[in-house]
């Protein structure tokens, strides 16, 4: 089974986290990353690791860049991968495991976040159709991110994929802010009937960020989790608190832009 998946990366400036999701692919005869023209060491660090290839292509949105990686990769099957996900032991003997006569057109990953390589209780991560057969699979834009489009049958692995994003704070709060312009215009351009009730939550502005706060440390458990439960409690409650303030810009009048 490993000799006919791919990885797919996509890249921009994650020296601090590509080396170590490499290191977690040695298995793979080919890893396919697609740059958008990082100008940190992320590239020199690519060059380290002799099955990747590189191509670069300049970002526009997540679909349009990750269809593009799907057609560099000639397996069936590909392993999609953001730059900051381990594959764990556990998940890598899993899909070694999957019986080649029984299986589905993509299975779903579920996730552990790590706050400073150490994996949390419960996070707001839902399992993500990361293995999956190319042929069968399309993505599209969602927001400020994308989702997985798959024709057939879905299957769901037990083992998990640690989310372990080690870039500085400045960046992540950036890369956050960015995130909600995108969803502020989900938000408000979509018929209240059509959102989920998460994003309904969201649009009231005021419950969604205490409710974050309370959902990650008491109904997910990360008060047990020490300092690093704290923090992801802290980041999410930010998350939130940017898109609350930016749909009351948008609200008032002042165009959502990043």
């Amino acid at each position: 089974m490993l000799s006919q998946i791919t990885p797919l990366i996509l890249t921009y400036n994650e020296a601090p986290n590509i080396g170590r999701t490499l290191a977690e692919l040695t298995w793979a005869g080919r890893v396919v990353v697609i740059d958008s023209f990082s100008t940190d060491e992320t590239l020199a660090i690519l060059e380290g690791f002799t099955q990747v290839e590189v191509f670069q292509r300049t970002f526009d949105t997540h679909a349009n860049q990750w269809n593009f990686g799907l057609a560099q990769v000639q397996s069936p099957w590909v392993l999609s991968l953001d730059a900051d996900y381990q594959v764990t032991p556990e998940l890598l003997d899993e899909i070694t495991r999957l019986n080649p006569d029984a299986l589905c057109e993509a299975y779903l990953v579920p996730f552990k976040y790590c706050v400073f390589g150490r994996p949390l209780r419960g996070t707001v991560l839902p399992p993500r159709p990361c293995l999956f057969q190319r042929q069968w699979a399309v993505y599209y834009d969602d927001g400020h991110t994308q989702q997985l489009q798959v024709t057939g049958r879905t299957g769901t692995l037990q083992s998990y994929i640690y989310h372990d994003d080690r870039k500085p704070l400045s960046r992540w709060l950036a890369a956050q802010d960015r995130y909600m312009v995108i969803e502020v215009r989900k938000l408000l351009n979509t018929p209240l009937s059509k959102l989920s009730w998460p994003d309904r939550i969201r649009r009231t502005k005021l419950l969604a960020p205490l409710l974050m706060f309370i959902y990650c440390l008491i109904l997910k458990g990360g008060a047990l989790d020490g300092w690093q439960g704290w923090y992801y409690a802290g980041q999410r409650l930010l998350a939130e608190v940017l898109l609350s303030l930016r749909l009351i810009e948008a609200e008032h009048g002042l165009p959502p832009q990043s």
